[in-house]
């Protein structure tokens, strides 16, 4: 099933998509108004979120396709989301290219440990339709698409879009920059909706594919599959609980897939549409932060 979040005159409604039939969950129960609600209540109810969901439905609201793309918000309000780096062997490359230090990438590509670092807060990450950010003090930008993880206290519940906005010439110029090149203002988004595991037959073999559109022209349009991640969905997970106490709800994106070659800029004005199979399209702008 497809779960959205919608922000409607300042109150938060949780839907289900099933089939082609959409579900105001919230209608349903009033204490129901976010993903997070329902996985909670599914936990102590000892059933899985989409049988939860399939038994409110009997009492939701029908709501149409437009209502919820004109009020969908972030899908899961993450207490953080972190990232994976250098899972696909374009994204290792990509990252040779553009460093002073171009072994380290070699190194933890073909290592026993993955690299996985802290990418957003609640404050940095945009929702759908929203612009995501490019650094004003940074002259060579990138989106980045990926899959992402949803977590809830460290258990994979869900599966969503995520846009892993970066820096390369900031990370690119020492490697230690990489929180500067990674983390500020507008520099994730995820979305658009959230689809549980049950619904995703392998996460490791959905098309993923990304179009960058600039002054009505697509500029960049290319598109792959997980299945070229050398790290499983579980393994970073693993990596990413161990000897750390995580927060109820988080996220954790991938590893960049598909990554435009120089002298590509990301730059205020542009679109970026990034879509996985059997989830959806995460669409947006770009401004300057």
């Amino acid at each position: 099933m497809h779960y959205h979040q919608l922000a409607v005159s300042g109150e938060r409604r949780l839907t289900v998509s099933r089939g082609s039939t959409t579900y105001d969950l919230t209608s349903a129960d009033a204490d129901l108004r976010t993903f997070g609600d329902l996985a909670r209540v599914a936990s102590i109810a000892r059933t899985s979120i989409d049988r939860l969901a399939s038994e409110l439905t009997e009492d939701a609201d029908v709501v149409d396709e437009g209502f919820v793309d004109q009020h969908a918000t972030v899908p899961v309000d993450a207490e953080e989301v972190w990232a994976a780096g250098v899972t696909y062997q374009i994204s290792e490359q990509a990252r040779e290219e553009e460093s002073s230090m171009p072994d380290m990438y070699l190194d933890v590509y073909d290592a026993d440990r993955p690299e996985i670092f802290f990418k957003a807060t609640p404050s940095r990450t945009v929702e759908p339709g929203d612009a995501i950010g490019v650094r004003e003090d940074s002259e060579w930008d990138v989106p980045e698409p990926e899959l992402g993880i949803v977590l809830r206290r460290g258990e994979i519940v869900g599966y969503t879009v995520g846009n892993d906005v970066s820096s390369r010439s900031i990370e690119g110029e020492n490697p230690l920059y990489l929180p500067q090149a990674k983390v500020y203002d507008r520099c994730c988004s995820i979305g658009p909706c959230v689809v549980t595991p049950e619904d995703v037959d392998d996460p490791h073999e959905l098309e993923m594919s990304m179009t960058i559109e600039r002054d009505g022209e697509i500029i960049y349009d290319d598109a792959t599959n997980t299945s070229e991640m050398v790290r499983s969905c579980d393994e970073l997970v693993s990596y990413f609980t161990r000897h750390n106490t995580v927060p109820e709800l988080a996220v954790i994106l991938t590893g960049t897939s598909l990554v435009p070659e120089q002298p590509f800029d990301l730059q205020a004005g542009d679109r970026v549409d990034i879509t996985v199979e059997g989830i959806g399209t995460l669409s947006n702008s770009v401004t300057t932060v």
